[in-house]
Protein backbone atom coordinates (compact mmCIF):
# COMPACT_ATOMS: atom_id res chain seq x y z
CA UNK A 1 0.00 0.00 0.00
CA UNK A 2 1.35 3.39 -1.00
CA UNK A 3 1.96 5.75 1.91
CA UNK A 4 0.73 9.32 1.63
CA UNK A 5 3.41 11.93 1.15
CA UNK A 6 3.44 14.34 4.05
CA UNK A 7 1.84 17.63 3.05
CA UNK A 8 1.08 16.48 -0.48
CA UNK A 9 -2.49 17.48 0.34
CA UNK A 10 -1.65 21.16 0.29
CA UNK A 11 0.02 20.93 -3.12
CA UNK A 12 -2.89 18.98 -4.57
CA UNK A 13 -5.39 21.47 -3.17
CA UNK A 14 -3.57 24.41 -4.77
CA UNK A 15 -3.24 22.52 -8.05
CA UNK A 16 -6.93 21.64 -8.20
CA UNK A 17 -8.01 25.15 -7.23
CA UNK A 18 -5.78 26.71 -9.89
CA UNK A 19 -6.95 24.21 -12.53
CA UNK A 20 -10.50 25.34 -11.73
CA UNK A 21 -9.36 28.97 -12.21
CA UNK A 22 -10.46 29.92 -8.70
CA UNK A 23 -8.84 32.32 -6.28
CA UNK A 24 -8.60 31.29 -2.65
CA UNK A 25 -11.44 33.69 -1.91
CA UNK A 26 -13.68 32.22 -4.62
CA UNK A 27 -12.95 28.67 -3.53
CA UNK A 28 -13.56 29.54 0.13
CA UNK A 29 -16.96 31.02 -0.75
CA UNK A 30 -17.87 27.99 -2.87
CA UNK A 31 -17.13 25.50 -0.07
CA UNK A 32 -18.36 27.83 2.71
CA UNK A 33 -15.07 27.99 4.60
CA UNK A 34 -13.20 31.14 5.53
CA UNK A 35 -10.51 32.38 3.19
CA UNK A 36 -7.97 32.33 6.03
CA UNK A 37 -8.69 28.65 6.66
CA UNK A 38 -8.16 27.81 2.97
CA UNK A 39 -4.89 29.73 3.16
CA UNK A 40 -3.80 27.68 6.18
CA UNK A 41 -4.61 24.44 4.36
CA UNK A 42 -2.64 25.53 1.30
CA UNK A 43 0.40 26.60 3.33
CA UNK A 44 0.39 23.43 5.42
CA UNK A 45 -0.27 25.19 8.72
CA UNK A 46 -3.53 23.33 9.18
CA UNK A 47 -5.08 20.10 7.92
CA UNK A 48 -8.79 19.54 7.23
CA UNK A 49 -11.05 17.26 9.22
CA UNK A 50 -12.70 14.29 7.50
CA UNK A 51 -15.90 16.13 6.59
CA UNK A 52 -13.97 18.98 5.00
CA UNK A 53 -11.72 16.59 3.11
CA UNK A 54 -14.78 14.86 1.67
CA UNK A 55 -16.31 18.24 0.77
CA UNK A 56 -13.15 19.15 -1.17
CA UNK A 57 -13.06 15.79 -2.95
CA UNK A 58 -16.70 16.15 -3.96
CA UNK A 59 -16.17 19.74 -5.10
CA UNK A 60 -13.25 18.83 -7.37
CA UNK A 61 -14.68 15.42 -8.30
CA UNK A 62 -11.58 13.55 -7.12
CA UNK A 63 -11.04 10.88 -4.49
CA UNK A 64 -9.91 11.59 -0.97
CA UNK A 65 -7.03 9.21 -1.68
CA UNK A 66 -5.90 11.55 -4.47
CA UNK A 67 -6.06 14.58 -2.17
CA UNK A 68 -4.05 12.74 0.47
CA UNK A 69 -1.43 11.49 -1.95
CA UNK A 70 -2.32 7.81 -1.68
CA UNK A 71 -2.85 7.61 -5.43
CA UNK A 72 -2.06 9.69 -8.49
CA UNK A 73 -5.37 8.76 -10.10
CA UNK A 74 -7.92 11.52 -9.62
Amino acid sequence: MKKPVKNLFRFRLVQLREEANLTQKQFAAAVKISNSTINRYETGIREPDYDTLIRFADFFNVSTDYLLGRTDKK
